[in-house]
């Protein structure tokens, strides 16, 4: 009796270990460049560096960036269309990987690039229209239409891309008490109070951090201790650190170029990550660059150069690594694949696998449990 107890204990454990150790890869895509069908989930072995794909949706408009909801359940998508734009709410059923669409409604700006959601509200960046949309969410799952839209009114001194406020993205910050915001037209990250539980005031400013003009900041992303943040600026290739202390407040402290010295030709840096450890930062250029840097992140914030390598592609818009920190997978907009990179935890290096999704222009990729 006891063998068979000790055999069923294994037999357990062992499944359980594999179930940890598959992931489902949710991409979103652009749908008007190529044949798409919108959001493709994948089963992804952070063991093996397997995939396979299990569902996808339907039909939906360039679905290009997606928020999931903390219960695993409710799928979110900026549908990216110019001034046709919208949000959708989708169902999820993380087993499967079926999407069941439950309401779109308008963005109430221009081609919304980044989005984020909590047990209340969904948050939209929209990158043309230059504004903040916030939409409730209904017991559901789906959301109502915009309850709250805020418009950045500013432009910077690059006339070709900073003619007037580009908003890039929004993110919580780690208590959920703030929604920090980059502006890549103003050269500004605009700091909102959260108000979660508010009908129409949900953000409301408490300042805004200027960084270097002309830089276009992009993307950012917070230390695991949440004491610093790390963006990135898409116009010049800038890597700026900068403190952050709990009343929402930023500080500058540090600025490098993530360009090679003897680079020359055109850069679009674009995502930046931290390792589930929290020990390296990666970041993706794109136009002549199409590579990767990895830095280490120290004790006191500051970030060490490890190595610059090709993604492989043309167009790294996003990436990802998996909840077990063992792969990198870098989505390539124009060369339409997903190169899967294995990640040495210790040096944070990345060697190529060999292995790849071929996928029409993936823009945005998450990794979620099954």
């Amino acid at each position: 009796m006891k063998r068979l107890y000790i055999l069923f204990f294994s037999i357990l454990s062992f499944m359980t270990s594999n179930a940890q150790n598959k992931f489902n890869l949710l991409v979103g895509t652009y749908t008007n460049t190529c044949e798409s069908k919108g959001i493709y989930v994948y089963e992804f072995d952070a063991v093996s560096g397997d995939f396979k794909l299990k569902n996808s949706t339907e039909k939906s408009v360039s679905p290009s960036y997606l928020s999931v909801s903390a219960n695993n359940k409710f799928l979110y998508a900026v549908n990216e269309n110019g001034t046709q734009s919208a949000v959708s709410a989708f169902t999820y059923d993380s087993p499967t990987g079926k999407l069941k669409l439950l309401n779109t409604n308008a963005s109430l700006g221009a081609d919304p690039c980044h989005l984020i959601n909590d047990d209340k509200n969904v948050i939209v960046a929209n990158y043309s229209g230059g504004s903040i949309a916030v939409f409730k969410k209904n017991a559901d799952g789906s959301i109502t239409e915009g309850q709250q839209l805020i418009q950045h009114e500013g432009k910077g001194p690059n006339a070709a891309r900073q003619e007037k406020a580009h908003v890039h993205m929004v993110v919580f910050s780690p208590d959920k008490k703030f929604v920090l915001s980059n502006d890549l037209g103003e050269d500004k990250i605009f700091i909102y109070k959260y108000n979660p539980s508010s009908s129409h005031e949900i953000l409301t400013l408490k300042e805004t951090v200027d960084v270097k003009k002309g830089s276009g900041p992009r993307h950012l992303t917070f230390s695991k201790d949440g004491k610093f943040v790390y963006l990135v600026q898409e116009l010049d290739a800038t890597l700026t650190t900068l403190s952050y202390n709990k009343s929402g407040s930023l500080k500058v402290l540090a600025e490098t170029s993530i360009l090679a010295k003897d680079f020359k030709g055109g850069t679009g840096a674009a995502a930046i990550k931290i390792s589930p450890d929290g020990k390296f930062l990666y970041i993706t250029d794109r136009v002549d660059a199409n590579n990767i840097s990895v830095y280490q992140i120290q004790k006191d914030g500051s970030i060490k150069f490890v190595e610059q390598e090709s993604t492989l592609g043309k167009g790294p818009r996003d990436f990802a690594i998996d909840p077990t920190g063992n792969y990198l997978l870098v989505g390539h907009q124009y060369t339409n694949d997903i190169i899967i990179f294995k990640r040495d935890k210790a040096t944070g290096k990345l060697t190529n696998t060999g292995k790849k999704i071929e996928l029409c222009s993936p823009v945005g990729l998450i990794f979620t449990k099954i």
